[in-house]
């Protein structure tokens, strides 16, 4: 499992770079970078922690991705799990962040 970052995209908060539970993203001109995408672990913290969609994490085979990737987008207390498909469909699953952890 692994995750892109889009320089184009990342505007270099960094707030990636604290959450990731194996240090693989650092710091490179003002923006993020994954250091070894191969050590990725797959617990999208830094999908999470992306306010602005710069990163996407590739869903698996094993997973039934086949080629998808998701990134997350927000809008105000609505977190939205944007899943690409490889055919260009895209399918969002949008969680109110209030009720996310009342279950």
């Amino acid at each position: 499992m692994s995750i892109r970052i889009d320089p184009d995209i990342c505007v270099g908060c960094m707030k990636c770079t604290k959450v990731c539970p194996g240090s693989l993203i650092a710091e490179r001109e003002n923006k993020a970078f994954i250091k070894y995408p191969k050590d990725c672990w797959g617990c999208v913290s830094c999908v999470k922690e992306c306010r602005f969609g710069a990163i996407d994490f590739y869903l698996g085979a094993d997973i039934g991705g086949n080629g998808s990737t998701m990134n997350v987008s927000y809008e105000g207390d609505i977190l939205n799990w944007n899943v690409k498909k490889s055919d260009g469909t895209v399918r969002t699953i949008a969680v109110n962040s209030k009720d996310s952890n009342k279950y």
